[in-house]
């Protein structure tokens, strides 16, 4: 479905489209209000006709994916739990835990894990019983690290394992976390007894620890079913007026190996449409293998046919899709439900916390609506040294890490033993706004009410309605020029929270609000304020440690990274490079003379420049004073 611009509002598949997108449009009291809307604006409907159901299911994911429409709304942030990322497009694969799930590629993303405590438990166990990288980083060029002695690792760093070596290691891995731990405890009971007759004893040894830390991670986690053989899902959800928590508990032989969680709106259709768009979501991402033989609902879906028509193909093998009414399996239904219960009451918690602190923080400064989207400003450095900037943002009380920014500050004033964190400060409001900058008009409201300034060709969604800076009234001052010179001041609310009494500044005033620090609108300034410091003192130390590993030759001109390592090669340190003539520089494969007096030139500048009016003396013309001048230079 698209508007009147061409954009696609909406994506759909059904085997009976008529009857489906007549649904959008009848004049119906309980129509919910985002189909009303959508409904409004539909100008153009697009029709794609595939051969099979399987074939609709998958062409949907790809295109909800790909346009992302704005009335997809189910499971398009899927930041509140975490994932398990295992790098499969690199050599030697990285596993770590990470909120972003990028969408492609050969990476594999396994979850959202609710409770990321146990996740972690988890992985430091899988890192303690099988041989895998431990850093992201190497900790030295030439040798591996104390991992490397203590059997944690199979020396990555220097490639002392083979990547495909590693792969299969990884590989095994990769199962936990699909929940084939039975069919990995057979295989290495296999590999552990073949090793043995063999005489082995070392590598049986080994791979008994193995199966000693794989039987712990589920040594009570049993879950009692007849046919605990059967690999299944159960999946259920709660809901209030706003939002939807669903689970998904992942059962394999009566185990339960994975709790993972979901959070949506809860107008996003009925439980049964939420559920099985959850469903496609999540087999959508994972291997054919992992599909169970049997997933329990909690609630009828809508095209139960075509969910087990695609999920029976892909794996090979039939997919049932059951609603239990009774005895064992609906007492599994009842758990999910009664923990989807508990995470719908932390949820709702946390928002009753954010309302009531926006509703508080609007009341102290006098704000007309809620601040739907704060930022939030701190500058980071060491006596002037890599000095940047942070730009941290909460939407509705939340931290919304997609709209962080970082900022390296380039005013030359501010270098090593020189620092101003009000000139940054500046620097950095105005790099932020810039695109919002406006020329004196007479169209400004003269009433003193706030207008958003209009920004050519872009959005205004990033428009903040609070702008609060961690600071006194100094870096509140820099501030407030900075914007009174684009002519923003009055659109821009902007205030200052000082660190020592927790202390809010107004522009303008020289004496603090009357507030509390505990009080619920001052805690979400802290926790903004705090998460600003975080985020900058994060990206300080990246640049200052950057700087530590860069070599001085990237200062110079024309030198390339390869030319670089030939130079070190050459010369084993910068030390010898240093000391040596230009023709010794030059008798390096791939520099030439002229790139050799260059380097020679950048160690020693004095030297360069007076060889160059050595030169210069010279040729001057041939008469007695510049005879004499010209020898006394060559001398």
């Amino acid at each position: 479905m698209r508007d009147a611009a061409d954009n696609i509002l909406y994506i759909g598949k059904s085997r009976s489209l008529r009857s489906r997108v007549r649904s959008y449009f009848r004049q119906d009291h309980n129509r919910e209000p985002r189909i009303a809307m959508m409904a409004m604006q539909v100008v153009e409907i697009e029709v794609i006709v595939t051969d099979t159901e399987a074939e609709a299911l998958a062409l949907e994911a790809n295109l909800i994916k790909q346009h992302q429409p704005h009335f997809n709304i189910l499971l398009k942030d899927d930041k509140k739990y975490p994932f398990l990322c295992i790098t499969w497009s690199e050599a030697y694969p990285r596993i770590f835990i990470t909120r972003k799930r990028r969408k492609g590629g050969r990476d594999r993303y396994y979850g959202p894990y609710v409770d990321v405590g146990t996740l972690r438990r988890t992985l430091n166990i899988v890192k303690r019983v099988f041989p895998l990288r431990q850093r992201p980083q190497p900790l030295f060029k030439d040798r591996p690290c104390l991992n490397y002695d203590m059997g944690r690792c199979p020396g990555v760093c220097q490639q002392l394992i083979s990547s495909e070596d590693y792969h299969k290691t990884v590989q095994k891995v990769a199962m936990i976390f699909q929940g084939r731990t039975q069919e990995l405890e057979d295989i290495l009971t296999a590999q552990m007894e073949k090793a043995a007759e063999d005489l082995n004893f070392e590598t049986a040894a080994r791979i008994r620890d193995q199966l000693r830390g794989i039987r712990s991670l589920s040594a009570d986690q049993k879950v009692s079913l007849p046919d605990d053989t059967v690999s299944r899902d159960a999946i259920a959800l709660m809901t209030d007026d706003q939002h939807a928590c669903v689970q998904l508990f992942q059962i394999r032989a009566g185990r339960l190996v994975g709790r993972l969680g979901f959070v949506t709106d809860a107008q996003a259709g009925s439980p049964g449409a939420i559920l099985q768009r959850v469903l496609e979501d999540h087999y959508a991402t994972v291997e054919n293998i992992e599909i169970p033989a049997e997933i329990l609902v909690q609630h009828p879906l809508p095209d139960v046919d075509i969910l087990t028509a695609a999920l029976t193909e892909r794996r090979g093998r039939k997919v049932s899709v059951d609603v239990p009414q009774r005895q064992t399996k609906a007492d599994l239904i009842e758990m999910v439900e009664r923990n989807a219960g508990y995470e719908l009451a932390r949820t709702q918690r946390f928002a009753d916390r954010n309302q009531q602190a926006m509703l508080d923080l609007a009341e102290i400064l006098d704000l007309p609506d809620l601040p739907h989207r704060i930022e939030g400003y701190d500058i980071s450095h060491i006596q002037g040294s890599d000095a940047v900037g942070s730009q941290v943002v909460f939407i509705d009380g939340l931290p919304a890490k997609q709209h962080y920014r970082h900022y390296k500050i380039k005013n030359p004033t501010v270098q090593t033993g020189h620092s101003d964190d009000f000139a940054s400060l500046a620097e950095v409001i105005q790099r932020r706004f810039r695109k919002y900058r406006r020329d004196d008009s007479p169209d400004s409201s003269a009433n003193g009410s706030r207008k958003r300034p209009s920004v050519l060709g872009g959005s205004q969604d990033d428009f903040p309605d609070l702008v609060m800076i961690d600071g006194g009234k100094g870096q509140l001052s820099a501030v407030v020029e900075a914007l009174r010179e684009m002519n923003l001041l009055e659109e821009v609310k902007v205030i200052s929270l000082a660190k020592q009494r927790e202390e809010i500044f107004l522009p303008g005033e020289s004496l603090p609000l009357s507030t509390e620090a505990e009080q619920p609108g001052v805690q979400l300034l802290r926790r903004l304020r705090d998460e600003a410091h975080r985020f900058a003192v994060s990206f300080h130390r990246k640049q200052r440690s950057d700087r530590m590993r860069r070599s001085r030759l990237e200062d110079i001109p024309g030198l390339g990274l390869h030319r670089q390592k030939q130079l070190l090669a050459h010369f084993r340190s910068i030390d010898y490079l240093r000391e040596a003539s230009p023709k010794q520089i030059a008798e390096v494969p791939g520099i030439g003379s002229k790139m050799a007096q260059q380097i020679y030139n950048y160690f020693h500048p004095n030297q360069g420049e007076d060889i160059q009016e050595r030169v210069r003396e010279t040729d001057r013309p041939n008469d007695e004073e510049g005879t004499v001048e010209g020898q006394e230079a060559i001398a």
